[in-house]
């Protein structure tokens, strides 16, 4: 099966009000190009879930410069003032989770399990509106899966029927982000045909991903 398509495919599947996941490490891993499709689609009011809100000209940051989206999910904004600066301004809502809390809430989306327990935050604003369990002696924040209607994910080698394959850094989020959304599309840096990659080294199974642009 060839998963293929064209970027007047994809557009048809952008909608205002999406929560969106997108993989990435300031800017590292990043489909850039779908990126571009979205910025060009002028959606809006999208929520977006991601490691960081990268740089004002990169990846998420650039949706978040370009008005489009109304919250954020994340890990830090340090490097993006845009993001602080629409969030003090009450234009964009940020909800800023621990990273490893973050990539386990996805992975528990991800899995199908009921939530995360962590003694990260506990004690500080993040244990704010959670649930705090005592185990043992030890107290736990419960931290709720996050899934999404639509991961976009970077691969490095990707063949047509969507198994892939990332370099180095550019792994971060993007395997995880893959297992918890409902459409899963894949930004291919290099495109080859099924059997071409060394079945060890698959790390994103084509059967999680829908569809593919190069």
């Amino acid at each position: 099966m060839n998963k293929l398509v064209s970027e007047n495919q994809i557009k048809p599947l952008l909608k205002n009000g999406l929560v969106i996941m997108i993989g990435g490490f300031l800017g590292c891993g990043t489909p850039e190009k779908i990126i571009d499709l979205i910025i060009e689609s002028g959606i809006k009011d999208l929520t977006i879930i991601g490691n960081d809100t990268s740089y004002e000209d990169k990846g998420i940051g650039r949706l978040i410069v370009n008005r489009q989206v109304k919250k954020v999910i994340t890990s830090h904004i340090g490097t993006n003032p845009v993001t602080g600066q629409l969030m003090n301004s009450g234009e964009l809502e940020v909800e800023l989770s621990p990273q490893g809390t973050l990539i386990e809430r996805i992975r528990a989306g991800g899995y199908g399990l009921g939530g995360v327990l962590t003694p990260t935050g506990v004690g500080t604003l993040v244990e704010e509106g959670k649930k705090v369990l005592d185990i043992d002696e030890k107290e736990y924040l419960l931290e709720m899966p996050i899934r999404a209607d639509m991961a976009l994910v970077r691969g490095s080698i990707v063949d047509t029927f969507g198994n892939t394959i990332y370099k180095g850094t550019t792994r971060n989020f993007n395997p995880m982000i893959a297992m918890a959304a409902d459409t899963v599309i894949v930004e291919a840096e290099e495109l080859v045909k099924p059997g071409e990659l060394d079945k060890e080294s698959i790390i994103t199974p084509g059967v999680l991903v829908d569809y593919i642009i190069n």
